[in-house]
């Protein structure tokens, strides 16, 4: 926390603010995850069906995460917050009056906007608030209302549904949204940064989105997470089901609850040693630890190990998360973060969006088992592009993965 106190008061204010917001947001989020498999699943969907709903959530990011990007720069991040509270404050209660397949799917677009929205300006708005040479550890704290969210929603939300049915779990998640807008209006954000030419006159952002992947400073983490949402989505949308398949007594909310404790856990003393030690190691811990979570998974017969694979994902996804977002806010200026960011993250997307709608047509012939051996493979995929393509060469790439070298992309970078 000493790191902390060298924030201005006015900042560490609306980084209070924000984090709450961030909680009530997750917590409406993560409500829903255990229940809607089983929901989808209750009125007809196969499996293929149920992974074209599910995956439609991604659809939302994908197609309004560029734009979003663009807004948080143009116009300010406060307003992109904004809109993606006040999604999530709406889409719950689009799933209240829809009992059929292809009403869903809207919904689940619609409600993946808010993920798109809230993710990218929060990100940019915690880094434009912290200091460069603190901006791992500042990250580490933030992003804790995540895997906070993440433990508490699927437990009351499979409460909720169990003892009281959907009803009431619509109504509180809906609710929650409503209570982050609120918390939201006081949060009073950074000038909006401008692009300066060598002339000194500012010019606005390049609206060329999808132009930034072409940077080699953006190719390869975008495609390290578009392999791990792709793993992510297997888990989001298979986990619940692989459980009933091996008739193993456990709650689908307890391996989210194991992981998001784990999760919470790591980050603290993560974010920090990143700012010191560089972000390579880090990354590559977070991804091997993705990858044997996945296996674990695959061979996982008992309650024990399914919950010693969530404890595992849990670490990496607590890992590998925020020091990718500090890895990719090092090498953006700050007129570009929003939209560097929403890019970075639109792999992410990507990987859900292919994952469940592909992987499920598979399922029925394959079983929920073999579908997470495949995404301990994806996760040793993402490990190795990251290893070997993140920096110029191969050598100065495996030295960053390592923590024995500098990120040569590095624009701004701890001291």
């Amino acid at each position: 926390m000493k790191s902390l106190n060298l924030i201005k008061s006015e900042s560490q204010r609306n980084l209070l603010i924000l984090f709450i917001c961030a909680l009530l947001f997750w917590i409406s989020l993560a409500s829903l995850l255990p229940v809607l498999p089983l929901y989808i699943k209750s009125v007809g969907a196969n499996n293929q069906q149920l992974g074209w709903v599910m995956g439609s959530f991604a659809i939302g990011l994908l197609v309004f995460r560029p734009q979003l990007g663009i807004l948080a720069d143009l116009r300010g991040r406060k307003l992109v917050l904004l809109i993606g509270l006040v999604v999530a404050a709406i889409a719950p209660l689009g799933y209240l009056t829809t009992h059929a397949l292809l009403p869903l799917a809207i919904v689940r677009i619609f409600h993946g906007i808010s993920i798109a929205a809230f993710t990218t300006a929060y990100s940019a708005l915690v880094v434009d608030l912290s200091p460069p040479e603190h901006r791992g550890e500042v990250l580490g704290y933030m992003t804790l209302a995540s895997p906070i969210g993440m433990a508490l929603g699927p437990a009351i939300g499979g409460f909720l549904y169990a003892s009281f049915g959907s009803v009431p779990l619509l109504l509180l998640s809906s609710s929650l949204g409503v209570a982050g807008l609120m918390c939201s209006l006081p949060v009073q954000v950074p000038a909006l940064p401008k692009d300066v030419t060598s002339t000194g006159a500012a010019r606005p952002a390049d609206r060329r989105f999808w132009r930034l992947l072409l940077s080699p400073r953006l190719r390869i983490p975008t495609l390290t997470l578009m392999m791990i949402g792709l793993a992510f989505g297997t888990l989001t949308t298979f986990m619940p089901l692989l459980l009933q398949e091996t008739r193993v007594q456990l709650n689908a909310g307890l391996f989210y609850t194991a992981a998001a404790i784990a999760s919470f856990t790591v980050r603290l003393p993560i974010g920090r040693a990143s700012d010191r030690y560089g972000r390579g190691r880090f990354i590559s811990l977070g991804l091997l630890l993705y990858a044997v979570a996945m296996f674990m998974l695959f061979e996982a017969h008992q309650a024990s190990g399914f919950l010693l694979a969530g404890v595992l994902e849990g670490s990496g996804a607590g890992i590998l998360l925020p020091s990718m977002v500090a890895l990719v806010a090092d090498r953006a200026e700050a007129y570009e973060r929003g939209r560097f960011l929403g890019l970075c993250l639109n792999g992410f997307d990507l990987g859900i969006a292919i994952s469940a709608p592909l992987l499920g047509s598979f399922a029925d012939h394959t079983g929920y088992r073999n579908l997470f051996g495949l995404a301990a493979c994806l996760g040793v995929i993402a490990l190795t592009l990251f290893s070997t393509l993140n920096s110029k060469n191969l050598t100065y790439s495996l030295r960053f993965a390592l923590g024995a070298g500098r990120d040569v992309y590095a624009l701004s970078t701890p001291k």
